[in-house]
């Protein structure tokens, strides 16, 4: 069980976050990759909440690979938590909940930051580092 990575993308699909975790797991990627990983999870995410046979859906919440799996929290705003794990991580929904409980009191509550750009906060980087190491 591991977690490798957490992105914040904001409502546009722009990479506002971008964090790595562990030596091992993940390839070294630019951060204009990173940039267009989040645009493309986007893009993928607004088509499958179009999808659902049943009427209104809030997209896809888990896709999975071989090896891996991105696990997605949508809020309210449009703002999505997007954490890589390993297959067998059990607590990926639980600590997203938890990262967006810190960004909300890191993040949302500092009269410095503009919405919808990029975080620069050592208060949420700290609450990150407790919740899920460095």
């Amino acid at each position: 069980m591991a977690i490798w990575g957490l992105w914040v993308i904001n409502k546009a699909g722009g990479l506002v976050y971008q964090r790595n975790f562990g030596a091992d797991g993940l390839p070294h990627l630019t951060s204009n990759e990173y940039l267009v990983l989040a645009g493309t999870l986007h893009g993928i995410h607004a088509i499958t909440s179009r999808l659902s046979p049943t009427g209104a859906s809030s997209g896809a919440q888990t896709i999975s690979g071989e090896t891996f799996k991105l696990t997605i929290l949508l809020t309210a705003t449009g703002t999505k938590f997007v954490l890589l794990t390993s297959l067998a991580e059990p607590t990926a929904d639980s600590v997203l909940q938890k990262v967006y409980e810190a960004y909300a009191d890191a993040v949302m509550k500092n009269p410095f930051h503009t919405p919808e750009m990029p975080i620069r906060n050592e208060g949420f980087d700290a609450r990150i580092n407790a919740l899920l190491g460095s």
